[in-house]
């Protein structure tokens, strides 16, 4: 321990130089690294991935650059050799110092739980980097959703082949999403060539729930059946409201208008919609007139609120509600600050049969679920997911999923999706190994 620290010591005193070869050397001599990886340039075009067998296991660190300048490296790769706790450390010294560096690619490296917190810190730190792969890399801890946090920066993240299963499905589900926090940087997840089941696939479409950023997913060569296509599917065409998401929204809908937050009771609710001890002495008869009295008022305080989030400078209510007490919500998201996200319980929604029902996620744009275990049950929901966006799309909507890939199982039943206007069917080819 103390060797280490005296190591650490001597490496802050170190300022790198943005040249990665000098700084590298420096550093693991300063921290007692007696094998000091070689820094090469990527050939370029760069063979495919998977390829340079010859490269397997040698410490070396290939590196792409923007143009002759050995200070313009714009992307790290390291593949097929063992990253030990003290070279992650001098590696978080060393790429912060490159101000172009945007793609880091860590390919069988040998990568531990305990060093992912490292690792996320050290991309934190890259200011332009956006990219980060980290394939062939299993963690019995499940810990990659570290890296994908509220405060992450990534853009892409790709996790393919790490054994990744339900467990870690659902802590990356979470990192994309919960009803309290959302992820907003990330815009494409690669999740392919994993043990993700229908159990993980729902966990993944619960983080999708409330996730307004992420464009593609990929969750192709997984274990993937009709149930998870169907969870997927739900989270991408209108979903009623669960109990405590209508909470949750009534509080947003008070905190954008300005108004006090109420103190929830001792049983987490709010106070409005948590039953009384005397209306559990009422007959069947009376307690069922009375929820459903409470029900159309607690509707109508829902609409008014959000009618004043819309138009606060028309006095006037709106008065035409349906003939079927269907009532359409119209928010305007400059009723919150501007800087921040519209949370998506805050969406316009619809009023039926006592529900509250958003939209869902029409922001997802690309869908891999090739090489699954899908059959015509699970297409048949998620075609039914894309033509109801086009429906909405039509009708002055978001544009919804537009290309959904299911090569392997159904090459002839993608046709009706290729033809709809705007969507694009992946029938063709098989991606490449790499992409996911």
């Amino acid at each position: 321990m103390e060797k280490e620290l005296r190591a650490e010591q001597a490496a802050e005193q170190y300022q790198c130089c943005g040249l990665l070869q000098q700084d590298l050397t420096e550093l693991c001599a300063r921290a007692g690294i007696i094998s000091i990886p070689r820094v090469t340039v990527r050939p370029f075009p760069a063979a495919a991935e998977g390829a340079e067998p010859h490269r397997l296991g040698e410490h070396c660190i290939q590196v792409e650059l923007q143009n002759d300048d050995p200070r313009s490296v714009c992307g790290v790769f390291l593949r097929g050799w063992k990253v030990e706790e003290e070279m992650l450390g001098v590696l978080s010294k060393c790429l912060p110092a490159l101000g172009n560096l945007k793609t880091l690619n860590l390919w069988s490296t040998g990568l531990t739980d305990c060093m992912l917190p490292a690792l996320g810190t050290m991309v934190a730190s890259c200011s332009q980097l956006w990219s980060l792969t980290l394939e062939g890399n299993p963690l019995p801890e499940n810990s990659f959703h570290v890296l994908m946090g509220a405060s992450s920066t990534l853009s892409h993240l790709s996790l393919r082949n790490n054994c990744i299963d339900d467990t870690a499905a659902q802590l990356l589900g979470q990192g994309l999403s919960t009803m309290s926090s959302s992820n907003h940087s990330l815009l494409s997840l690669v999740l392919s060539f994993n043990c993700i089941s229908d159990v993980g696939a729902g966990h993944i479409a619960e983080g999708l729930r409330w996730n307004r950023s992420l464009l593609s997913l990929s969750l192709a060569h997984n274990r993937i059946g009709d149930i998870g296509a169907q969870k997927l599917a739900e989270v991408l065409q209108p979903f009623k409201l669960r109990h405590e998401e209508v909470v949750e929204r009534r509080r947003l809908l008070m905190e954008a208008q300005g108004q006090p937050r109420a103190a929830a009771p001792s049983g987490g609710y709010a106070p409005s919609l948590r039953g009384s001890d005397a209306a559990v002495r009422l007959s069947p008869a009376k307690q069922s007139k009375s929820t459903t009295k409470k029900k159309e008022r607690l509707r109508k305080e829902d609409v008014k609120q959000s009618k004043k989030l819309t138009a606060p400078s028309d006095p006037r209510p709106g008065r035409s509600r349906g003939t079927k007490g269907v009532s359409e919500e119209k928010q305007s998201t400059q009723a919150l600050h501007p800087a921040e996200p519209t949370h998506p319980l805050l969406e316009p929604g619809l009023h039926r049969d006592g529900h509250v029902i958003l939209p869902g996620n029409r922001v997802l744009l690309n869908l891999n679920l090739a090489h699954n275990r899908i059959t015509e049950r699970g297409l048949g929901a998620l075609l039914a997911a894309v033509e109801g966006q086009q429906q909405q799309e039509g009708a002055g909507g978001q544009q919804g999923l537009r290309r959904l890939s299911l090569h392997e199982q159904f090459p002839h039943c993608l046709c009706g999706l290729h033809s709809a206007p705007g969507a694009a069917a992946a029938a063709g080819p098989p991606p490449p190994a790499c992409g996911g």
